[in-house]
């Protein structure tokens, strides 16, 4: 199994970007542009900016607490937006 590490940015809001783990990227952002998750429901639609696949989960949810830090989020705006 694949874990995934993921960013999407929004069509609507500009600006408006979010950084989550997923098993499956395709039904999680179906998941994200129907509104089913409350914290970017209102910035719907969604587009798919870049995602990182690991083996192992711990490493997965590693790196998405590093790239919601302050140093990953400047890590990220510079590789990965």
């Amino acid at each position: 199994m694949l874990y995934y590490v993921y960013l999407i940015e929004s069509f609507s809001a500009q600006g408006q970007r979010y950084v989550g783990m997923t098993t499956d990227l395709k039904q999680c952002l179906l998941e994200h542009n129907a509104g089913k998750s409350p914290h970017t429901s209102k910035f719907r639609p969604w587009r798919l900016t870049t995602y990182i696949a690991f083996t192992e989960r711990a490493k997965a949810e590693a790196f998405e607490r590093y790239l919601k830090s302050g140093s990953g989020h400047a890590f990220a705006s510079k590789r990965l937006w």
